[in-house]
């Protein structure tokens, strides 16, 4: 069974609330963004030129059937005014191989006879598309002979009052290996373009991004008591923002001073009255007197323990206070020996090096020296003192833990609870006010932390602090 001076330190909504949470990246937004815009924007200018490209190609070869269409209707002009005449020679070996992807026909039209073909057809048809009621003119796509694309150019002429209808067609395996050629070409270049594109993003947020990190580099450093202002030397956009943080970490400043003169204040007009009141009350011996000197030393308590809450209080809102660990408990366990040398009491410290503590030089040694002192008070032989960080730090959330334990008698259960109570004391032959655990948990109560008591190995009390730290490096 523990006593935890802090509630909000337990539970599974502090546990949730403990764990980290993931955090959006802004410069990983802003490179998302840029490269979602950049992928398509590339693709689109990719898509458009392989349709600008693949226009090309089909006019420059629907331009090249047009020319043998022409050489056609040249070369069959009747000589003899009745018969035309069959092409020869166009120009173009192709269509007097078998079979080559490449075939010219001449059909009466609209009779669809064939009057003359080129030799690559080998008997074989040319099926083309039909041209539509009144057109003389067309093209498309048909199929060869060996089963091959072909890209066709049709025309209908007359001669000597019979019409013609030519039609000339080529394999489109060419054209097309160039248009995937291209593509393959247009698509690896926009890769390389684009990612390079992407890369400079990535340089351009991470450059104009450093003056944020500069500026969250400066601010640890004044929570983490290295410094007491913010480097104001940043970009017009962010400056104002530096500014009004120095101003806030001002006034913030400005109201713990006045804060602590208050205190002062109000602790010298408090104890001056209970003072004469003691003092007159000293003057007599009856049962009012006697009432009066009781009433007034539980007042000085009293007012003791809330003006030492209220200067915590105050000091636990200054910003940029930072107090190493290990000097302060090296120092208390000096002061220790020599209170308690004659007792001949053994102190083992195992206390980690580099832990800060996120408070005041005075709280640490309020809370730290009160527990020591407490340990020594009921200890027969030995004191131990342990320092150390735990784990799961965050750059939110790093804590650490201060383990005093003795070899007394301990408490129970019970007592542990009674201990931390305002003013309660649980023995009235060891001197002291009783205040002692009860300000150690109000103070860390104040910091955020927890304070336990608990059953020490060595057979005594065990009293473990938690308190807030400076991150690693800060």
């Amino acid at each position: 069974m523990t006593a935890s001076a802090s509630e909000a330190g337990h539970g599974p909504e502090a546990a949730a609330a403990a764990r980290p949470r993931r955090r959006k990246s802004l410069a990983a937004r802003l490179v998302a963004v840029a490269a979602l815009w950049s992928v398509a924007a590339l693709a689109l200018a990719g898509f458009i030129l392989v349709e600008l490209y693949r226009d090309t190609v089909e006019r420059a070869f629907d331009s090249q059937l047009e020319v043998y269409q022409k050489a056609i209707i040249g070369a069959m002009a009747p000589t003899d005014g009745s018969t035309i005449n069959r092409p020869e020679n166009l120009g173009e070996p192709r269509f007097n191989l078998p079979l080559s992807g490449w075939y010219w026909t001449i059909a009466d039209w609209p009779n669809w006879r064939i009057v003359h073909a080129s030799g690559s057809l080998v008997g074989d048809m040319l099926l083309v598309p039909p041209l539509a009621y009144g057109q003389r003119t067309g093209g498309g796509f048909a199929t060869g002979p060996g089963g091959e694309e072909l890209r066709v150019s049709q025309r209908i002429i007359s001669f000597d009052g019979k019409t013609y209808l030519i039609a000339v067609g080529g394999k489109t395996e060419g054209l097309r290996k160039d248009l995937a050629a291209f593509t393959g070409q247009v698509a690896l270049t926009l890769a390389v373009f684009g990612l390079g594109l992407v890369a400079a993003v990535l340089l351009q947020v991470r450059f104009g991004l450093l003056p944020i990190r500069r500026m969250q580099q400066s601010l640890a450093a004044v929570r983490n008591g290295e410094a007491e202002r913010i480097d104001e030397d940043l970009p017009r956009e962010l400056a104002p923002l530096a500014v009004e943080l120095n101003a806030l970490i001002r006034s913030n400043a400005e109201v713990v001073d006045r804060a602590r003169t208050h205190v002062g204040n109000l602790a010298h007009a408090l104890k001056t009255p209970l003072s004469v009141l003691s003092n007159e009350a000293a003057l007599s011996d009856d049962a009012f007197a006697r009432k009066v000197s009781e009433q007034a030393g539980l007042m000085r308590t009293q007012v003791d323990h809330h003006l030492e809450r209220a200067r915590q209080a105050a000091q636990r809102r200054v910003i940029g206070v930072a107090t190493p660990v290990e000097p302060v408990l090296a120092r208390l366990l000096r002061a220790m020996t020599r209170i308690h040398d004659a007792r001949g009491l053994a102190f083992d410290s195992q206390l980690e090096p580099g832990i800060r503590f996120r408070g005041e030089q005075q709280d640490l040694e309020d809370l730290a020296g009160n527990l020591i002192d407490n340990a020594c008070k009921w200890a027969d032989m030995r004191v131990e003192v342990t320092a150390r960080l735990l784990p799961g730090a965050t750059p939110e959330r790093t804590l650490f833990e201060i383990i005093v334990e003795d070899d007394g008698p301990g408490l129970t259960e019970a007592e542990r609870r009674e201990a931390v109570k305002r003013g309660r004391r649980l023995d009235e032959s060891v001197p002291g006010t009783g205040l002692g655990l009860s300000i150690v948990a109000d103070l860390v109560a104040l910091y955020g932390g927890s304070f336990e008591l608990g059953e020490a190995e060595i057979g005594g009390l065990k009293a473990r602090l938690v308190l807030p730290a400076t991150p690693a490096g800060g």
